[in-house]
């Protein structure tokens, strides 16, 4: 069992969670549809560890990453994944919207809409991926009370939260899976 991390953005957060758990993703997956600059610390580290699929990829490009057996963590991945891989594979996505409490949050821009709705309380969610966009079980949650002037002081908020949850969801689940520390 290996690993497998996908991003869409800069993959400041993959860096954030592996610098905590002591251990890089045995695969990095990003779509290069965007002219992003990537985390340099990241792309220093883990280079070897990089690999590249085309902005929308198909369920093959994903079997071409991806065992049976893996554990595959979704980190701002701005795609939906494919109905068939999800079936397939065990994957799982942090979303920074509290779908627990507000289910308008599912889908993109969480952040945006939670400040702009002026919700209360804010958090992030771990959830298994489905077929249907962020629908599957919630494994782990975390919130608190919206006390943010700006979008970005919440979003930040709750970037910091989703290390924090990404941390505890796979120190359980390395150590329950016996996934070796650090390849």
């Amino acid at each position: 069992m290996k690993w497998v991390a996908f991003f869409s953005q800069t993959g400041s957060e993959i860096l954030e969670i592996s610098e905590r758990l002591g251990r890089l993703p045995d695969r990095i997956v990003m779509n290069n549809d965007m002219d992003r600059k990537l985390n340099p610390e990241l792309v220093r580290i883990a280079s070897d560890r990089f690999y590249s699929v085309r902005s929308k990829p198909t369920p093959f490009e994903y079997y071409d990453h991806i065992q049976r057996d893996d554990l595959v963590t979704l980190h701002g991945w701005l795609r939906i994944v494919p109905p068939p891989v999800c079936i397939r594979f065990s994957i799982y996505n942090g979303h920074p919207g509290l779908i627990t409490t507000y289910p308008e949050l599912k889908g993109k821009d969480p952040q945006k809409k939670a400040f702009e709705l002026k919700h209360p309380i804010i958090g992030c969610v771990i959830h298994k991926v489905t077929p249907e966009v962020d629908d599957g079980t919630i494994l782990q949650y975390r919130s608190t009370t919206n006390i943010y002037e700006d979008e970005e002081s919440l979003t930040n908020a709750l970037h910091d939260m989703s290390v924090d949850l990404w941390f505890d969801f796979l120190t359980d689940y390395l150590e329950e899976n016996e996934l070796s520390y650090p390849p």
